[in-house]
C-alpha cells in the first residue's frame, strides 16, 4: 500500500475509550468520521493483545469506506496482525528502522517529538510525519514534557520540511493558531472523545483547520 495517497493529517483522532464514557468507541469514531476526521490512531495501552486486535479490526472495517487510514500506537505486532496502515512511535518505543523493516516501505510511521534537540536524529529516520507533543499541557498525557508552545512549533516548522501534527491541549478555540504556526494538522483526544456530540465537535475542529489555511486578504 502506498503511504502517500490518502494521507491527510488535518484532523487526527487519537482514541481513548475511558473518555468516551458509556459510549462505544466505534460509535464515537463513526461520528468523528461523519464530522470530517481524516486519520485515526488506536491508542489503548491497557488492552491486551487480543482485545486490541479485535478492536483494531472493527475500526479498520469502519474506516475503509471513508478511505481513512488506521494507525496503531506503539504496537507494531498489532499493526501487522490487523493489517493497519501504520504505527505511531514515541521516543522510547521500537526503533523506527526496525519498525520500517517489519512493516515495509508502504506503511505510515509517525514519530513523537518532545523538544527540538530530538530533531537531528529524527531527520535521519524513515518517518512520514512528526507528532509535536505536547503543544500545550494536557491531562490526557501526564508524562509529556513541558510543551512546545506556539513559538516552539514555529521554530520546528522552520527546521524541517516533514509534515507536523500538533497534539496536546488543542480544541476548536486554538486549532487555528496551531495551523498558522506551521502544523499540517491537529491531533485531538478529549476534544472529540469527551465531546457531547463527537460529530459536531469534529466539524467545528475541521472548520477551524480549514479556515486557518485561507490566506488573509
Amino acid at each position: 500500500m502506498d503511504r502517500r495517497p490518502g494521507f491527510d493529517p488535518s484532523l487526527y483522532l487519537v482514541t481513548d475509550r475511558k473518555l468516551c464514557g458509556e459510549r462505544n468507541l466505534a460509535d464515537v469514531v463513526a461520528l468523528a468520521l461523519r464530522g470530517g476526521a481524516t486519520l485515526v490512531q488506536l491508542r489503548e495501552k491497557r488492552l491486551n493483545f487480543r482485545d486490541l486486535l479485535d478492536l483494531g479490526l472493527a475500526l479498520k472495517a469502519l474506516l475503509e469506506p471513508y478511505g481513512v487510514p488506521l494507525i496503531i500506537n506503539d504496537r507494531v505486532d498489532a499493526a501487522l496482525g490487523m493489517g493497519a496502515h501504520g504505527v505511531h512511535l514515541g521516543q522510547t518505543d521500537m526503533p523506527v528502522a526496525l519498525a520500517r523493516q517489519m512493516l515495509g516501505p508502504g506503511a505510515l510511521i509517525g514519530l513523537s517529538l518532545e523538544h527540538l534537540d530530538q530533531l537531528p536524529e529524527a531527520e535521519r529516520q524513515d518517518v512520514d510525519y512528526y507528532g509535536v507533543s505536547p503543544i500545550h499541557q494536557t491531562p490526557t498525557k501526564t508524562d509529556a514534557g513541558p510543551g512546545w508552545g506556539i513559538e516552539g512549533l514555529r521554530a520546528l516548522r522552520r527546521a524541517t520540511q516533514r509534515p507536523l501534527v500538533g497534539i496536546g491541549g488543542i480544541g476548536a478555540h486554538n486549532a487555528g493558531e496551531v495551523i498558522r504556526a506551521g502544523a499540517d494538522g491537529i491531533a485531538v483526544v478529549s476534544a472529540i472523545c469527551a465531546a457531547q456530540n463527537p460529530e459536531a465537535a469534529s466539524r467545528e475542529l475541521m472548520a477551524a483547520v480549514q479556515n486557518a489555511r485561507v490566506p488573509v486578504q
